[in-house]
């Protein structure tokens, strides 16, 4: 039986972890239980995924779209769980690539990092997006750009709005955690508080039964499969909402005891998500006044909120939307930094010693975040002529992240089959005899939900004109070129230069104030 000595203080078992990957703690831990759960929740963002993706789940498969939920949920729940184990054994920042590279290897972990950091930023631009769905229909005066009926007027306004949002999460990241933390659980606090109320007012407003999620409004016609076809271009809509739930991990050199808060944040996360986020679209569904017309399929939740509730109400109710979505794009903006001051870390990325210094008074890789918010203002510039494309690079960044799951299911499961994996043990979360199971349908459900993400469909990546093979193909040709770029670059270039730097290894001075960390005993 092996022991584990005693930790003489909380701050040394909490940087316990570090010794492993050979880091230093330099990160400021200040986020408590809440803040960890906050940060997962948030970055999922019930009231954000599901006011911008409305639409299109139900343009796409009508009512019975629903039923994409609670399928898109099992699936991501049993990644959870796994990523759940790993944060009990590795709370570490910029969790899906070191957890890569500590099960698999440092190329697969490097991909995976890269994958990731990518669709990060992506997924920065996508969310900040989500102002103009939500400004303009509280006031015409967020309109800026004419009034919303020329060609690129909708398109130019939304990178507008959208900009002022990237300006404010660089800001506030720039200036450190517990700002970040603090802003992001007030918004957090107001979205679940919200979201009760608009769940409550949806049913009291009810004037049809459940089994609306029975409807398909016809759209399986136009598919050889029939419904099954459009259900699974529907389902897209659910899938681009549950994931990011891995945050409360990547913030876990930042937080108290991590291996037990940490899995519990992401757990709570989503299975909070799922039920609230059900239930709104299911009570949405059931109480707006029609379902026929094409509001629904064009203005989404934003038009059944103020459809059911009315203008005064609505309105208020639009406000608590704007705040999630606030919050959500803050969230997305930290884990990136997160994951990029956790390569910089291992001089995997350009000017590393650069990108992984913290700031001296905030403690917060400062450079970082500011490059990132760069990046993700430059990608919103495609959007203002060209709003199909940068549909399509929304979805590419949805896909990288699916694939950067699977880079961590992937190889737990290679090392759960060899025997290799053990979890944290001493009463940390643990899948325990479960683990082989709910690893194999992570993966298998991984790889499934990626193929139906990339698969160049029309109605997804080319619904309107200008038709060219090149939207239509856009998400496998793009994926393609960004991970055989990355692992070129990686198997040429990157691997001869890896290694933790300097100025974040652990010292010998810095392990004997770190108690030794040992892996539970095996039979």
């Amino acid at each position: 039986m092996t022991t584990t000595e005693q930790p003489k203080s909380p701050q040394g078992q909490d940087d316990a972890e570090l010794a492993e990957f050979g880091y230093k703690p330099e990160l400021k831990r200040t986020l408590g239980n809440f803040h960890t759960f906050a940060a997962g929740i948030s970055y999922i963002s019930i009231l954000t995924g599901t006011f911008q993706l409305f639409y299109f789940g139900y343009g796409s498969g009508g009512p019975a779209y629903w039923w994409s939920w609670p399928m898109v949920f099992v699936g991501q729940f049993m990644v959870a769980l796994c990523f759940a184990e790993l944060a009990a054994r590795y709370p570490v920042a910029g969790s899906v690539y070191n957890w890569s590279k500590k099960i698999g290897n440092p190329h697969l972990g490097w991909l995976a990092g890269w994958m990731m950091l990518i669709a990060s930023i992506v997924s920065i631009s996508a969310v900040a997006l989500a102002y103009q769905l939500t400004l303009p229909q509280i006031s015409d005066v967020f309109q800026i750009v004419g009034d919303g009926t020329g060609t690129y007027d909708v398109a130019t306004n939304a990178v507008i709005l959208a900009a002022v949002l990237i300006l404010f999460t660089t800001l506030v990241n720039a200036f450190g955690v517990k700002l970040m933390a603090t802003i992001n659980t007030a918004g957090v606090f107001i979205e679940l508080i919200a979201t009760v109320v608009l769940i409550a007012l949806f049913a009291v407003h009810i004037t049809r039964g459940p089994q609306v999620v029975m409807e398909t409004n016809g759209t399986g016609a136009g598919y050889g499969a029939g419904y099954l076809g459009a259900f699974l271009v529907a389902s897209l809509a659910s899938a681009y909402v549950m994931y990011g739930f891995d945050t409360a991990a990547s913030l876990g050199e930042e937080s108290l005891d991590p291996t037990r808060n940490a899995p519990r944040a992401i757990i709570r996360a989503i299975v909070a998500s799922f039920v609230l986020g059900g239930l709104i679209l299911l009570l949405a569904l059931m109480s707006v006044s029609s379902l026929k017309g094409e509001k629904l399929s064009t203005d989404g939740l934003q038009y059944v909120v103020l459809d059911v509730l009315g203008p005064t109400a609505g309105k208020a109710m639009l406000w608590c939307v704007l705040i999630a979505v606030t919050v959500c794009a803050l969230a997305v903006h930290t884990a990136a930094v997160r994951l990029a001051f956790a390569m910089a870390r291992d001089n995997n990325l350009p000017a590393s010693s650069r990108l992984a210094k913290c700031h001296p008074r905030f403690q917060t890789p400062v450079l970082p975040t500011v490059i990132i918010g760069i990046l993700a203002l430059a990608i919103l510039v495609v959007n203002i002529r060209q709003p199909q494309i940068f549909t399509v690079v929304t979805s590419i960044g949805i896909i990288m992240i699916y694939l950067a799951y699977l880079g961590v299911t992937v190889p737990m499961l290679v090392a759960r089959l060899r025997g290799k994996w053990q979890p944290a043990g001493d009463g940390r979360f643990s899948l325990g005899r479960w683990g082989l199971l709910v690893n194999i349908v992570a993966v298998v459900w991984g790889a499934g939900m990626t193929l139906n993400l990339i698969w160049p469909r029309a109605s997804v990546y080319n619904a309107t004109a200008p038709f060219h093979w090149y939207l239509q193909w856009g998400a496998v040709l793009f994926v393609g070129i960004i991970a055989g770029g990355g692992f070129a670059y990686y198997w040429f270039v990157q691997r001869h230069r890896t290694g933790v730097l300097a100025e974040h290894q652990l010292q010998s001075e810095d392990a004997s104030a770190v108690p030794p960390v040992s892996s539970p005993a095996t039979d």
